[in-house]
């Protein structure tokens, strides 16, 4: 006999419903605390519940998973394919509803990675988290800047070059006398713009307050800064220690260093069997252009929603594959931009699409990227 349950995910409750093929059906509600969550396990193993299938709400089918984790099937679905499937809409009948989809194989599951993967993953996306953090700071802290009229942004190539910053770290230290303040800046800016010009634009009107806010925001910005190390030198460790193999071929494709290979594994995993095709993987990540298409008229071209993560990792990395010389790329990019005239960024979403097929192909076969070169036509060896 065959058993199925249905879960509908909500903040603070769980509605579950438990079918079989005959048509018996058992309906119940839990609390999302770990001690009934527990008690839904144990009843799903009374009932010798062999397939479990959850909507994808928010966060809250996180701790639901890792502790149903040993049914023998275990489905996470997107509710936007459930929805477009007609049903009348209550808590209790959403989980009927997605029990008797999930017995009528009328749904499939998400891709769900494995244990290890998921870990990886909060690591890398709490880099992410960092990330803007950071760019957020600093944004805060020119502004302090910019308010005591000190206009050195204007001049350097950005809020987070070595020269800002050695001035920040003197204004935070109470150093403000301009020339004291210019020394530290390159000496090819000063070259571009003139000495005078620097030293003008070093001399503010610092208050105490100004340098205690200064002080302030320069050591948050520090702060994460070494918490995005320390997660970055976990994460590396965890791809070295269960993905040695994969860590390393990643690498051998243009554009792709040691932060967007983690980033790839703990997106991705290493395991390509989810994904049955390369085009799977590309629609996945959202880097697919969408087929939208009514009366013979296109309606749209962009790229279509994906995991977000690994989309920003790709367009990166397109960026760094198109600036390596002498390589598949970096050539494709040249005769789309330089050529034919294509507009930059499409391209590169096009790059990184190209490049994820690539990673698709080194996982699949465990082997290293050979990169593409043309047939030679002319005879010549």
């Amino acid at each position: 006999m065959r058993i199925v349950c249905g879960l509908d995910v909500h903040k603070d409750s769980v509605f579950a419903c438990i079918l079989n093929d005959k048509g018996d059906k058992f309906e119940c509600k839990y609390g999302v605390l770990t001690p009934d969550l527990e008690e839904l396990h144990q009843l799903l193993l009374t009932h010798d519940v062999k397939e479990v299938t959850m909507e994808s709400t928010s966060i809250y089918w996180h701790p639901i998973w890792r502790i149903l984790d040993d049914i023998e099937e275990l489905k996470l679905v997107n509710p936007y394919f459930i929805k477009q499937l007609p049903g009348r809409k209550s808590d209790v009948r959403d989980a009927a509803w997605i029990a008797e989809c999930t017995m009528k194989d009328l749904i499939r599951g998400s891709f769900v990675p494995s244990t290890i993967v998921q870990r990886m993953r909060q690591y890398n996306r709490r880099i992410f988290d960092l990330n803007k953090e950071i760019v957020y700071k600093l944004t805060k802290l020119d502004t302090v800047l910019q308010h005591c009229n000190i206009r050195i942004s204007n001049y350097v190539s950005s809020t987070d070059s070595k020269s800002y910053k050695d001035v920040v770290r003197l204004l935070s230290e109470g150093i403000t006398d301009a020339n004291h303040l210019a020394c530290v800046i390159h000496g090819r800016t000063v070259n571009r713009v003139g000495k005078d010009t620097i030293v003008d634009s070093l001399t503010g009107v610092i208050s105490d307050v100004d340098i205690d806010l200064i002080r302030q925001y320069l050591e948050e910005i520090e702060l994460a800064q070494s918490h995005k190390q320390a997660c970055q030198e976990k994460l590396t460790q965890m791809c070295k220690t269960e993905f040695p193999q994969e860590f390393e071929n990643l690498q051998t494709i243009p554009g792709v260093k040691e932060r967007s290979a983690t980033s790839i594994l703990s997106e991705i995993g290493a395991d390509m069997k989810m994904f049955v095709t390369a085009s799977a993987l590309v629609s996945w990540c959202g880097l697919k252009p969408r087929n939208e298409e009514s009366a013979g008229k296109i309606k749209s071209r962009r790229i279509t929603h994906g995991n977000k993560y690994i989309r920003k990792t790709m367009i990166e990395c397109a960026w760094g594959a198109s600036k390596t010389q002498n390589c598949f790329f970096s050539k494709f990019s040249y005769t789309q931009t330089v050529i034919r005239k294509k507009n930059a960024m499409k391209v590169k979403v096009a790059i990184a699409r190209k490049m994820l097929i690539a990673i698709w192909h080194v996982l699949s076969d465990s082997k290293p990227y050979i990169d593409y070169k043309k047939p030679d036509t002319t005879g010549n060896s």
